[in-house]
């Protein structure tokens, strides 16, 4: 006889699997069995929340984490809801787990979560976080009109490094916001063509377009020189830009175009560039701020002698 139990593994896959049935599809939908696409999601909003600097990043840090898999889920159904008569068939809706009304629903709880969470912030970033929502509803079409999807995907998934700093200040710095943004996008551009290779025999297939030939070699660089637009920092956060120049093109040169599970590795190998780099600014912050306090120290000793 079959077991009645399923062992509980630790992995995301395995705790999907070991949901009751009726949820695994919606699970799925959600990409929870692989949240890798969570983290690619929340890093920029963590990098632009001003990490290290408090009490700011206190009030904004469990937002995000109740905002980012809502809305990386959102991205995915409304993705699956475009591709639902493509060839994944190993897609809930694409092979009938989850019928077209059914992930309407679905989505619209999903949008109900958002609001929720974006009445937390401040007007700015309201006004700001729902004019995302017409790159997430438009970026799947991107695949079937454009040969550069991976730019819309880099413009829509890099937007909470806008939203994560003006849920903090008030508002966004350009001097600050759009360089993180642009060096996000070019970041997305590597990881998504990498990506974009598992899948490069069935998107010819039905007709799916991409950036991946033209632009794999061609990022590492510009995503670093965006990333130095990061004034004001110190030797923590430029020691973490060496490092991801590293990681990024060791990612580049070692890739194995034709091997599937070489392409997943690398990629999924991003969320520890983003780490590097979260490490990275809150240490330079912390640093920034000790040697404030030091020579505020020596000016008011300066000034009492």
């Amino acid at each position: 006889p079959e077991p009645r139990g399923r062992p509980l593994g630790l992995s995301a896959a395995a705790v999907v699997d070991s949901a009751p049935r009726p949820l695994q599809p919606y699970l799925r939908l959600m990409r929870l069995d692989k949240p890798i696409g969570t983290w690619l999601l929340y890093l920029p909003i963590g990098l632009a929340a001003d990490p290290g600097c408090f009490p700011g990043l206190v009030h904004a840090v469990p937002l995000w984490h109740r905002a980012c898999p809502d809305a990386g889920a959102q991205g995915c159904t409304i993705n699956d809801m475009w591709d639902r008569d493509t060839i994944k068939t190993n897609r809930p809706i694409a092979a009938g787990n989850i019928s077209t009304f059914q992930s309407f629903v679905f989505l619209g709880g999903q949008l109900t979560l958002a609001l929720g969470v974006l009445l937390c912030l401040n007007y700015y970033s309201i006004a700001l976080g729902a004019a995302s929502l017409l790159l997430v509803v438009t970026y799947p079409l991107m695949k079937r009109i454009t040969y550069w999807p991976q730019l819309a995907l880099g413009l829509t998934f890099n937007w909470g490094a806008l939203l994560g700093w003006s849920a903090v200040r008030g508002s966004c710095d350009p001097a600050v916001c759009l360089p993180l943004y642009f060096s996000g996008v070019m970041w997305t551009l590597i990881y998504d063509t990498i990506y974009a290779h598992q899948d490069k025999r069935d998107d010819a297939l039905i007709g799916l377009k991409s950036t991946r030939f033209a632009w794999l070699a061609l990022q590492a660089p510009h995503a670093g020189l965006g990333l130095v637009g990061r004034a004001g920092q110190t030797a923590p956060y430029y020691a973490a830009l060496l490092a991801v120049g590293a990681h990024l093109a060791r990612q580049v040169y070692t890739l194995d175009i034709h091997r599937p599970e070489d392409c997943w590795d690398k990629f999924t190998s991003n969320r520890t560039i983003g780490l590097i780099l979260f490490l990275g600014i809150v240490l330079g912050n912390l640093w920034k701020e000790k040697k404030t306090d030091h020579t505020k120290k020596n000016t008011e000793s300066s000034i009492e002698n």
